[in-house]
Order: structure tokens, then C-alpha cells, then sequence
């Protein structure tokens, strides 16, 4: 079973995609629930969402599920949102709270250090090494975490998440400039809603990437499914008219994010 799988590109931008795996192990997936088994918590689609919108871009995708661990959390199992509902590194429940593993077969620690040693320490070598490869050749890199989510959940959040969810941790992990250029193409996005550090802030790739001195910036985008899904249940039909105007929008971030990561390459 393949680990993950990288498109190496020329661009200074660098498109990660740590959730749209949907590969399970099969020791893993005879632990799992019913529930569990729909996988209802993938970011369906995502890697051929943003496929083709900046050529020269490289990708970085994982492939197994996050249910066999997550790529985009703290090997510490530090939580990213203190004092909210969220999942950890290899999670107990889905999205909704509800339970995704058989009663009595939830992994131990022992197992969850077999599985971060097997998935999520290769993805991120892999990640890290496009990150470096990047900056060696452009003396600039900026990691865009790409993300979804479906918009109505309410274990994590009240009400209807906005189509498009900046995170940067509150303006730390990235160049203002690429920041606003984000900002600037959401809020002028006709028919769209954003928001800025709201809900979602960056997880741990953005937070554990970023190093702004070295010139390295990191920004993470969660989509609400809605956007581009035809629905937000089995079987997660993704709906090219709907996604449309939605990757025209993705297209012009990228390729806004692309310009300044030249200009900062210049020192401009």
C-alpha cells in the first residue's frame, strides 16, 4: 500500500492534500464500525479540485485515510483548538461524535505509534523534502494546505460554515501580503461566504511548516463541501457545474499566491 504520492512541480507553491486519502489497511478496517466504514470525514475530491488551477505547483497527497491517522495533527496529541470539540491524531469518533470502531478494538498506543511510524512520519518526510526542494530552488516556498469539510456539523461548530475558511493562525504562519491576496479573492467571490481564522485557523501542517524568517509561508484553505459536492452524504458525488465558479476562484488565489512568492523571492 502506497503512503502517499507527490507531483513534483517548478512553482515556489506547494499544494498538500493530507485528507482526501481513502485508503484503509485491512487489519484497520475490520477494527472499524459500520459507521466508520462510510469514511464520512474525507475531504472528497480535493486533489482533483485544485488538479490543474496552477500548473507548476507541486503535490503532496496523502493516501490512507485520516481515520488510520491523521496526517494533519500533532504527533503529541496536543489539541490544536483547546477547550473544543475536535478529533485527535488517530481518532475515537467521526465528525458528529459518533463512534468509528468496534467496541473493544479502539487502537491503543502501541498500536497508534505502529501506525505514525507507518503513514504519518513518511508523509511528512515526503512533504518536507518538497518544502526544502522548493526553497533551494526559488529561495521561497509556500505550503497551501488544502482542505473540506462538510457544512453542517455541529459537534464542531454552530450553524453553517462559510464556504471558504482562511487559516493562518491568526496571521502568523505566512507574508501579510499572501494573507490579504487569499482574503481579497474570497471576499470579492460573488455567491460565496469566507472568513478569516474563524473555525479553523490552520492545523498542524500550517503551524508546524511555517518559518517566515527563513521564507518559508504556510496558509491552510477548509472548504466547505457544499461548494463543490453534489451532496454532502454517501456516496459524495462531486458536482463539476457547482464546483465551477468555485475552482475559477481557487485558481485565482493560487495563482495571486504564486505572484507574491516571486516578489518575495526578489525581496520585494
Amino acid at each position: 500500500m502506497s503512503v502517499f504520492d507527490v507531483k513534483t512541480g517548478s512553482s515556489p507553491v506547494i499544494l498538500a492534500f493530507p485528507h482526501t486519502g481513502t485508503d484503509v489497511p485491512g487489519d484497520v478496517w475490520a477494527k472499524l464500525n459500520d459507521n466508520g466504514k462510510i469514511l464520512a470525514d474525507t475531504d472528497w475530491h480535493i486533489h482533483n479540485l485544485y488538479g490543474d488551477l496552477l500548473p507548476g505547483a507541486t503535490m503532496v497527497r496523502a493516501l490512507f485515510h485520516r481515520y488510520v491517522i491523521d496526517a494533519n495533527r500533532d504527533p503529541s496529541g496536543q489539541s490544536l483548538y483547546p477547550g473544543q470539540n475536535t478529533t485527535g491524531l488517530v481518532p475515537d469518533t467521526d465528525f458528529d461524535g459518533k463512534a468509528i470502531w468496534q467496541d473493544g478494538l479502539k487502537p491503543d498506543e502501541a498500536e497508534i505509534k505502529r501506525r505514525y511510524e507507518l503513514f504519518h512520519v513518511p508523509y511528512h518526510q515526503a512533504l518536507k523534502a518538497e518544502v526544502e526542494r522548493v526553497k533551494a530552488q526559488h529561495g521561497v516556498a509556500v505550503l497551501y494546505d488544502c482542505h473540506s469539510i462538510r457544512s453542517h456539523i455541529s459537534f464542531l461548530f454552530d450553524g453553517t460554515l462559510p464556504d471558504f475558511n482562511i487559516g493562518t493562525n491568526n496571521g502568523t504562519t505566512c507574508d501579510p501580503r499572501i494573507e490579504q491576496a487569499v482574503v481579497d479573492v474570497c471576499e470579492h467571490a460573488d455567491g460565496f461566504t469566507s472568513v478569516l481564522n474563524g473555525r479553523f485557523r490552520g492545523g498542524w501542517t500550517t503551524r508546524h511548516y511555517s518559518n517566515r524568517d527563513n521564507n518559508i509561508h504556510t496558509i491552510q484553505m477548509e472548504l466547505a463541501q457544499a461548494s463543490h459536492l453534489a451532496r454532502e452524504t454517501p456516496p459524495f458525488d462531486y458536482d463539476a457545474a457547482r464546483a465551477a465558479p468555485l475552482r475559477s476562484h481557487l485558481k485565482s488565489i493560487l495563482h495571486n499566491i504564486e505572484q507574491i512568492a516571486f516578489d518575495l523571492a526578489r525581496g520585494n
